[in-house]
This record gives C-alpha cells, structure tokens and sequence, in this order.
C-alpha cells in the first residue's frame, strides 16, 4: 500500500502551486560531504521525473575529492513544457580541511551567491566580490536547507565536519529557513533493504541509523528521510522513485509554507 502512490506523488508535485506572489520557484540548497550522493540526488530527481537515468550533475568519483565546484541551479524538466516549481543548487562537499566554507553555504542560503561562483576552499565569498549578490531577491534566496548525510559512513564522519554542519544549521534556524535530512545510501547498510526497497520503513536498520543520525546532527528523526540513489541502475523503478518523492514531497511542502510566511 505505501509503495503503490508514485503516479500520485509525481502528479502531486509536478502540480505544486507556489504559495507566494514573489516567488517564480521554489530553491532547495542541498549540502553535506563529499560522496554522500548530492550532485547523484539532483539526478535521481531528475531522473524519477524523466522516467529514465539522467546524468546532467556530475557525480564525485570514489576520489575524496568534491566533483562540484560552482553554484549551479538544476531545473526539472516537466513533460508539459516549462520546469517544475522547484529548482536544487549543490554546493562544493564539506571536508575535514578543504571543502566548501561554511561562510559560503551561509551565503547561499542568505541568496548572495551568484550563478556560476566557483567555491575556493581558502577564502569564503566576501560582500564586494564580483560574484557577490548584494541585493538578493526572494527567488535568489533559499526557501529549503537539505542536509545529506550517508547511512554508510555515519560512524565515521569527523568531529569537526559535524562542527561545520552544526554552525550551518544555527544559521538556518537562526532566520527560520526550514531543514530537511535525506540519508542516503540505506541499501548499503541492510541486506533487506538491499533486496527489497519496499522494506525501508520497517526495517530495524534503517531506523537504527535514522536515530544515529538525529543524534549526531541534532536534527529530530521526524525530518529525516531514507533514500536510495539511482547509482548503477540502466531505468528507474517505483520503488526507487516513491522514496525520492515522498522526500521531495516534504522538501517541497516545508519550502513553500516558509515562502508563503515571508
């Protein structure tokens, strides 16, 4: 039964009406380190909506090394005309040393990127800058903050990257942008999942790292979502898909209830 809605979700949100007059969409700023599937979510949104594998982010390799290094605003194709309501922007990966600056995706959320910045792991964007929007409109801004975090390497993130996910998320509360975790890669830590996606939200291992997760960030287990990238499948599936939407779904709902209080 909760597996047999995709039709429904996707109509659901293909069909988002903004609840706001200033906004044209709705901006999803997805962050989180290196490997944790960021740039592969933007494509396996893409990818549920198309209804077969897309690659237009590229994807870090097994390097260590973030693959993203510009702001970059990813739109969904509708199969109407136009685009989807929302709209995604990555960000460079965090890392222990290097990596984006915390003041960078600061900034972002506040809409002073510009289109197109390349992230220096040195030196944050500072007001002045070339690529510096001084006067952002409430398109530019950030109407939704997803923190991505893997299933897999939960016990092993650093100390000092939860430092940096932690004063992110301050900022964000700080001026009430609403957040949203996805934990990624779930069929790499269950074996039943793993065979059969359907089992994600009764799965004891699933729930084990949802709650793992809650503690390390500080985020409540009720904004946390599993999802399964498309990673090395040749088409899409329901099951895949259902997970990616009924995240979307949240995603999209809390960004547009905090445009419509602006």
């Amino acid at each position: 039964m909760f597996f047999s809605g995709r039709g429904r979700l996707e109509c659901e949100l293909r069909n988002t009406k903004i609840r706001s007059s200033d906004v044209s969409h709705l901006r999803i700023l997805l962050y989180g380190q290196i490997g944790v599937g960021k740039s592969c979510f933007v494509n396996s949104v893409d990818s549920a909506f198309q209804h077969e594998i897309i690659n237009r982010a590229g994807e870090a390799p097994c390097s260590g090394k973030s693959y993203t290094k510009k702001y970059k605003t990813y739109k969904i194709r509708n199969v109407n005309g136009g685009f989807l309501p929302f709209v995604m922007n990555d960000v460079m990966g965090l890392e222990n040393k290097d990596g984006v600056q915390t003041a960078d995706v600061i900034s972002a959320l506040l809409g002073h990127v510009k289109e197109g910045y390349e992230f220096n792991p040195d030196t944050p964007l500072t007001e002045g800058d070339r690529n510096y929007v001084s006067n952002p409109s409430p398109d530019d801004k950030v109407h939704c903050l997803v923190t991505i975090v893997s299933a897999n390497s939960l016990s092993l993130m650093d100390q000092s990257v939860i430092k940096k996910m932690k004063t992110v998320k301050q900022q964000a509360n700080d001026i009430d942008i609403p957040q949203i975790v996805l934990l990624t890669k779930i069929d790499e830590v269950c074996p039943l999942v793993k065979k059969d996606l359907k089992k994600t939200y009764t799965s004891k291992k699933i729930h084990e790292k949802i709650n793992q997760c809650s503690n390390l960030i500080g985020t409540p287990v009720k904004f946390i979502f599993p999802v399964k990238n498309y990673c090395y499948e040749s088409d899409t599936n329901d099951p895949t898909d259902i997970l990616i939407m009924l995240a979307l779904r949240h995603i999209v709902s809390a960004a547009n209830d905090y445009v419509a209080s602006l």
